[in-house]
């Protein structure tokens, strides 16, 4: 006999009935993306905030270029250039407040420098000095996260655990579209929902992961009907158009800075260079589809924008593009600089406190640098008596 067969224990009751628990219709996204630029909407946009989103917008796209240029030149190992997607990226840096966290995947080092994070140190990891290449509490930076969608669960724990100390924090994590068919980016948004965590997820749909279209990895409406199954609200805006992230951005934030818990964004934008230095885009896509995208590109959009309200003439553009070109200029002469590098560093910032292993290997590689000075290979005295530092 079960203990649910047992006279007394157990007597079943009829179920109650079944209801929604959430009403679905104020969480489901617009059937069109969000646009402020081109419409009336743009009337009641600040025009400060413009131009500092043109300004931002320059600035990020000759960052590309110059990172890309880089890889050529064989500084960097590699670079997922954001060359198109350069709205999403400056929007998601300006929408937070200082005391905020910003969790961004490989392709998120401008929204990174957009932060105001130094460029070289955003290029670190991808140069394979460091494991991170910057400080992330001094920043609000997280690491920038190469395996997909990983980034997610600590940004809802990070900001699960500022509601719980009170702490007015709000974390915005960024992922590719490809990253919304990782196990990780479920649990993230399940969590975030159910915890009514301050965070913000923005889906950044450029339309392929890696040369994976969008149609063969869902067929869901959008990306952002998703955030439906969840339990909180999806909206959809065009990655394109600065202005319409930034407010759309804003608002999520406001509304998980107030106790109203997260929100699932897709920008719809357009990856205009390859995925990576290593990819060849055009086994996957034609150079007519690129060229239509080019019509819509983030700078072309605000450059109109602001033009017809006159709020934009040739000295300001020059200003921007100098204010640019000196960026780059700077990170070009101190990427071509060889770091100095102490092999000691891999043990450094892994953990708070190294575990017994790592203090192991620590003292077994610091062993065997010293036997190579003694030996003088690599950091002995060379045949002129300089200590070699690479």
């Amino acid at each position: 006999m079960t203990v649910m067969e047992q006279r007394g224990v157990y007597r079943p009751t009829p179920p109650p009935a079944w209801q929604l628990r959430t009403d679905p219709a104020p969480l489901l996204p617009d059937a069109e993306p969000y646009r402020v630029l081109g419409t009336e909407a743009a009337d009641k946009a600040d025009e400060e905030l413009l131009g500092r989103l043109y300004a931002q917008l320059v600035r990020g796209r000759r960052y590309n270029t110059q990172a890309t240029a880089l890889t050529k030149q064989g500084r960097l190992a590699v670079y997922p250039s954001s060359t198109g997607q350069e709205a999403c990226e400056v929007a998601a840096a300006l929408v937070l407040e200082e005391r905020d966290w910003l969790f961004p995947s490989y392709r998120d080092t401008l929204a990174a420098v957009a932060r105001g994070l130094d460029p070289v140190q955003a290029l670190t990891l991808l140069r394979g000095d460091w494991h991170t290449g910057y400080d992330p509490r001094e920043h609000r930076i997280a690491p920038l996260c190469t395996p997909l969608a990983t980034q997610l669960p600590h940004a809802v724990g990070l900001a699960h655990a500022a509601r719980l100390k009170g702490d007015d924090v709000v974390a915005l994590a960024m992922v590719g579209d490809g990253g919304t068919s990782e196990g990780d980016f479920h649990e993230a948004l399940n969590f975030a929902a159910v915890w009514q965590a301050p965070v913000v997820f923005l889906v950044q749909n450029n339309g392929f992961a890696i040369s994976v279209p969008l149609d063969k990895q869902t067929a869901a409406p959008s990306l952002a009907h998703k955030a439906v199954g969840y339990g909180m609200p999806g909206r959809l805006v065009d990655g394109n158009d600065a202005a319409a992230v930034h407010e759309v951005l804003s608002e999520a934030v406001s509304r998980a800075r107030t106790g109203g818990g997260p929100t699932l964004v897709e920008a719809v934008t357009y990856r205009m260079e390859a995925h990576t230095n290593a990819d060849d885009a055009t086994r996957y896509r034609g150079n007519a589809e690129v060229e239509a995208w080019r019509e819509h590109d983030p700078i072309l959009l605000l450059e109109r924008e602001l033009t017809e309200r006159g709020l934009l003439d040739e000295d300001r553009k020059r200003a921007a593009r100098d204010d640019a070109e000196a960026m780059a200029a700077d990170l070009r002469e101190r990427m071509n600089q060889d770091p100095e590098l102490n092999p000691m560093d891999l043990f450094s910032h892994v953990y708070a406190e190294q575990t017994m292993q790592l203090r192991e290997q620590a003292e077994q590689l610091r062993a065997e640098l010293e036997a190579a000075d003694e030996a003088g290979t690599d950091g002995a005295a060379n045949a002129d008596g300089e200590e070699k530092t690479r």
